[in-house]
């Protein structure tokens, strides 16, 4: 891995969905910040005029990825591209694996050739029965990532093996989405793996451990979770629809990076 502190990489795009967009890291104004804007600041310290864009729009399916966000990124020119999605495709009751392996497959033929520096990940997962049930899926969403990595020149950011990131003090009330301080560990992981000197050396590892809550905080946390997140979730898939739907890209132009977006 090469050090770009003498040489650093002048724009950023970043594809994908609600990880990539910045969900749960919510800012004073209603919008959300999330790792990838964090990423963009420190990149944008070490390069005079950087630029920067994020074209993720929550619940995107990779095939909708591949469909509205690849050939804009590819045609930017960027230095580098981040591109993480299919985890929503792997969620869903039924999800053909073949499919979404075959489109992650034709992102990453398109991305890599466009950019100095594609940028693959194996997504977090939150600890617990959700994670279970669906892991066989995840993980060979990720042996997929891996590969495309070795055959592309792609590098890969591990956040599914990250200790910290399992933990669900560093999720949202969701327990879909990282916490600020989760997207500001994801930020300090692909800094590092794009050959930056750290700023945090343990960002994976687990937080201190604390006791855990009382069984009538759990099953309040439980029925809050069920009423303002579960169920809203699992209408939106009965009826074919998307919490983003209708949703612009984040930030879509490649534009120079003005400072934090807080």
């Amino acid at each position: 891995m090469q050090t770009n502190t003498t040489s650093p990489y002048s724009s950023l795009v970043a594809v994908g969905d609600s990880f990539t967009e910045g969900m749960s890291d919510l800012l004073p104004d209603g919008t959300y910040r999330g790792w990838a804007d964090l990423l963009a600041g420190r990149m944008a310290a070490h390069a005079p005029g950087f630029r920067y864009a994020n074209l993720a729009v929550r619940g995107k399916l990779i095939a909708q990825i591949v469909e509205e966000q690849v050939a804009v990124a590819a045609a930017m020119g960027a230095d580098v591209i981040t591109l993480v999605g299919g985890l929503n495709d792997t969620l869903r009751p039924k999800c053909d694996m073949g499919r979404v392996r075959a489109l992650l497959t034709e992102a990453v033929e398109r991305l890599a050739p466009s950019c100095r520096q594609l940028v693959l990940m194996r997504s977090p997962g939150r600890q617990g029965p959700v994670l279970e049930r669906f892991r066989p899926r995840m993980e060979e969403l990720f042996a997929c990532v891996d590969d495309l990595a070795a055959r592309h020149g792609a590098v890969v950011v591990d956040l599914y093996g990250a200790p910290s990131l399992g933990d669900p003090r560093l999720w949202d009330v969701d327990r879909l989405h990282l916490t600020p301080e989760g997207h500001r560990r994801v930020a300090e992981a692909v800094w590092q793996t794009l050959g930056y000197d750290p700023e945090d050396t343990e960002w994976h590892t687990p937080m201190p451990a604390s006791l855990p809550p009382g069984w009538l905080t759990r099953r309040v946390a439980d029925a809050r979770f069920a009423r303002q997140h579960l169920l809203p979730w699992i209408g939106r898939r009965l009826t074919g629809r998307s919490s983003g739907d209708g949703l612009p890209p984040k930030r879509p132009d490649l534009l120079p990076y003005e400072g934090p977006l807080a």
